[in-house]
């Protein structure tokens, strides 16, 4: 099958299953993702199955899902984490993809004020994970304690505020907020 067969409308959901938009890769625009004619098709085990399966846009959308290419697919992550993967894609399911998708740009609002108000230089990675893995009402939370408690610190000393804030959290809902490689 050709790349050029492959498309995708939702560039902030992959096909199969990680929050694209929540990734540091896509955020700083190094990543060509599951578009149409992009590198991924080279490497994707997804890309080619969706074309043979009508051009699917999410896994879940398959009779076959999920299928063997998902065994183990939550052990590792890459650049974006791959713990939520399988949770995520139910969940998708479930809810309905729009009502996904608004919760992913809740998530992504609430990323863009933690890159661009508690960001030092060197939180991208461990914010965009925490906002995957948490729920929106535990980051709403945390975000509002840190503007309430910040006010007057340096921009290193709100990183750090924040980061120890959501790892507080995170523990408490036993979530590791670390990626495996």
């Amino acid at each position: 099958m050709s790349p050029n067969k492959f498309k995708r409308n939702d560039l902030l959901f992959s096909l199969c299953g990680l929050n694209c938009s929540l990734c540091p890769m896509f955020i700083r625009g190094g990543c060509s993702g599951c578009r149409e004619g992009s590198t991924c098709y080279q490497i994707c085990e997804f890309a080619p199955c969706s074309i043979e399966h009508g051009n699917i846009d999410y896994c879940f959308e398959c009779d076959e899902y999920p299928c063997e290419k998902y065994d183990g697919v939550d052990l590792h992550d890459s650049l974006i984490t791959h713990k939520n993967q399988l949770k995520d894609m139910e969940k998708a399911k479930t809810i309905g993809i729009e009502n996904y998708r608004a919760e992913q740009r809740e998530k992504r609002g609430i990323l863009d004020k933690l890159l661009n108000e508690y960001d030092s230089g060197c939180g991208d990675v461990f914010f965009c994970l925490a906002v995957n893995l948490m729920e929106v009402d535990d980051l709403k939370k945390v975000v509002n304690e840190a503007d309430e408690s910040t006010k007057n610190m340096t921009l290193d000393e709100k990183s750090s505020f924040i980061m120890d804030l959501l790892n507080n959290c995170a523990e408490n809902r036993n979530i590791q907020l670390k990626l495996r490689h």
